[in-house]
């Protein structure tokens, strides 16, 4: 019975001690590692049973310099890092957003080739503002108040989701 103990004591050891962590399998690193290769993503977490990995690309400078094409050197185990640098300070940009009403694509013009129905610094009341095809059909998006249109954050023809911004009206 001592014998089946002494594994395990050894490995609460090496735990405490930093050397390892229980129920991470280096197997399962090497593969996210992996992944993170095939895909070309930045990052992957993953979480079971209360043991969280994240396996995130990180070049330290001198790591990139020495190798890198290295797996080991291009991707790093991080636990929550904490970031010195300060966020920077958004900026609130007055006017109402004109969003999509649905998923569709995006039109600005009423036919190619016409000019848009409004342009940065157009006065707008309640009219068209644009156009959104859905499943062949033409939905007019109104402007929801009057004033200038201040930007247009879409291209014409572009696909749009429910609620992504269009246009912002002051």
């Amino acid at each position: 019975m001592t014998d089946k103990r002494k594994p395990f004591r050894s490995r609460v050891a090496a735990y405490l001690k930093g050397e390892t962590t229980p129920g991470v399998d280096p197997d399962v690193v090497r593969e996210m590692a992996k992944l993170l290769e095939e895909t070309g993503l930045n990052e992957i977490e993953v979480e079971r049973g209360g043991v969280r990995v994240r396996v995130a690309r990180g070049r330290p400078q001198a790591a990139a310099e020495s190798s890198p094409g290295s797996v080991a050197n291009a991707q790093s185990v991080e636990a929550a890092p904490v970031n010195a640098v300060a966020a920077p300070v958004p900026v609130v940009k007055r006017g109402t957003m004109v969003t999509s009403p649905m998923v569709g694509t995006v039109y600005l013009s009423p036919q190619p080739g016409a000019p848009p129905f409004v342009a940065i610094g157009d006065a707008v009341t309640d009219g068209t503002v644009c156009i959104i095809e859905a499943m062949k059909t033409m939905n007019p998006v109104a402007a929801p108040v009057s004033g200038r249109v201040t930007e247009i954050l879409v291209r014409d023809g572009q696909p749009v989701e429910f609620g992504e911004p269009l246009m912002r009206i002051e």
